[in-house]
């Protein structure tokens, strides 16, 4: 392991080695650790500092970017999921941590959810945040293809901002591209692609989700078009200790919508005994209970 003397304010840069690769990552905080898998294309950076403050004061956070992202080597190995999964098992093992929570985001999500059923023990507590299951069962965006078309027209900012949050939050909050860090950002094309072709040949977890034996929080944002609702029904209806944290309104960007909110239902989670239900976060407030969602109305657009 060995230092770097960059600091961009949210933790020092540090690298462990893990595998084939130098794996770059930053700590924040004290407590039982929570680790942070990133989504596609994206680095460390991208994660919301507020939410990263939040969390940080219950728990040591450690975020890193996935190999060949950011400040990570691309490393020699075939990439896969499975791989990424490993390289976070590696780090794990790297900082001497033996087992920690783990919450993913998006792609980040399949990567922890890989990483439990691979290496369960190193995973305490589960959070997947608008992760899917993978596969030929995993629910794909279908107006994605429809919402590109029409933002491309102004620029690709423009889409990645419609990827993350709804069209009419976006009208309310304008200045909203301040919270995304899209400028610190540094990824070579060629890893970006080699990511996607991960996503895409991942035969997925389906089957192995009724072993997965971690207490597990399934967040979704319920106006999330690039990773439907529907895959958070599928994730809380097979593994066995799930609870579901909807996002009334939110998008896939939920993260920069309601960073603190998030934040603290995440720390309530991990502090709490686990129980089941279905917790809802509203204009910024969650509600908790146990009442289940109505099958038939799982896949209901959000009108409220």
């Amino acid at each position: 392991m060995k230092g770097d003397e960059s600091n961009c304010g949210t933790g020092s840069l540090r690298r462990a080695r893990v595998a084939d690769i130098d794996m770059a990552y930053r700590e924040f905080g004290a407590g039982e650790p929570l680790i942070l898998a990133t989504a596609y294309s994206t680095t460390m950076d991208m994660w919301d500092a507020r939410f990263i403050r939040r969390l940080a004061t219950r728990h040591r956070v450690i975020v890193f970017d996935n190999r060949g992202m950011g400040k990570s080597t691309a490393g020699t190995a075939v990439w896969g999921i499975d791989r990424f999964a490993g390289d976070v098992a590696g780090l794990i093992d790297a900082l001497g941590l033996g087992k920690a929570h783990v919450l993913g985001w998006s792609l980040g999500g399949d990567i922890a959810l890989s990483l439990a059923v691979r290496f369960p023990e190193k995973v305490d507590k589960l959070i997947i945040y608008a992760g899917d299951c993978g596969g030929q069962q995993k629910i794909d965006p279908p107006r994605y293809r429809e919402v590109f078309r029409q933002v491309m027209r102004d620029s690709p900012l423009a889409w990645a901002f419609a990827s993350l949050f709804p069209p009419e939050w976006m009208k309310q909050h304008p200045d909203c591209w301040r919270a995304v860090p899209f400028h610190k950002m540094r990824i070579r094309p060629r890893n970006i692609a080699r990511q996607k072709k991960a996503y895409d040949d991942w035969r997925g977890v389906y089957e192995e989700l009724p072993s997965i034996g971690s207490a597990s929080l399934v967040v979704s944002g319920t106006r999330d078009v690039s990773t439907p609702l529907g895959n958070a029904f599928i994730l809380s209806g097979r593994i066995p200790r799930a609870r579901l944290l909807l996002a009334l309104g939110a998008g896939h960007g939920l993260m920069y919508q309601y960073p603190h909110e998030f934040a603290s239902a995440v720390t309530e989670f991990l502090r709490a005994p686990f129980s089941e239900g279905v917790e809802l976060l509203r204009h910024g407030r969650v509600a908790r209970g146990s009442a289940d969602v109505a099958p038939s109305n799982r896949l209901a657009p959000e009108t409220g």
